[in-house]
């Protein structure tokens, strides 16, 4: 079962059986709130998930966004960008290889920013989640709504850091303003 995460809430990212989780992804999905006094037009909304992965410094190692949808050693991978929120399920998907992240990460975070310039007021069931990928069926780990509407344009999401061999996830849910992962560069640091 999912744990639905709030604000600053710590999740060990380990198997219930044990072990550690070795294939995850974060899983994006949301949908435009429709417009107008009669006619109940949906308005296109692009929001865009990405990944900054830092060292242990909080140097800034590598990313993934819609413009660059692999990390250089390719254990983070994009699934590309969706520009609408239309249709049901995950609009966009970062798939991590765990132990494929270079040693030298120690730090992922995961963001999210509306490049089409509307705030959160504007976007509903927007939903951020992680789920185990590793077996033959899917399992949903955790749950993170996007329900902190307000004036802002960009999320900064969670982070996974590592703990011994194996890696945690904190949902850090803080507002930011800004339309792709160039703007939120300060705001992560703040989190590291």
């Amino acid at each position: 079962m999912a744990v639905s995460l709030t604000k600053g809430q710590k999740l060990s990212l380990t198997k219930s059986g044990g072990g550690e989780l070795t294939r995850v992804f974060m899983g994006l999905g949301w949908d435009a709130v429709a417009k107008g006094l009669f006619r109940k037009k949906a308005v296109d909304i692009d929001l865009d998930a990405s990944v900054l992965l830092f060292d242990a410094r909080g140097t800034l190692l590598d990313e993934v966004w819609f413009q660059q949808l692999r990390s250089k050693d390719g254990s983070v991978v994009h699934s590309g960008d969706n520009l609408t929120g239309e249709g049901e399920g995950d609009d966009e998907v970062v798939h991590l290889d765990l132990p494929a992240v270079p040693a030298a990460v120690q730090t992922l975070v995961v963001t999210v920013s509306s490049f089409t310039g509307q705030d959160f007021t504007q976007v509903q069931n927007a939903v951020c989640r992680l789920v185990d990928a590793a077996g033959p069926q899917e399992v949903e780990l955790a749950r993170y709504a996007l329900s902190e509407a307000g004036p802002h344009t960009a999320l900064i999401m969670a982070k996974l850091t590592r703990e011994g061999s194996g890696w945690a996830m904190t949902a850090i849910g803080a507002p930011a303003k800004g339309r792709h992962i160039r703007d939120l560069r300060d705001a992560v640091a703040a989190h590291l």
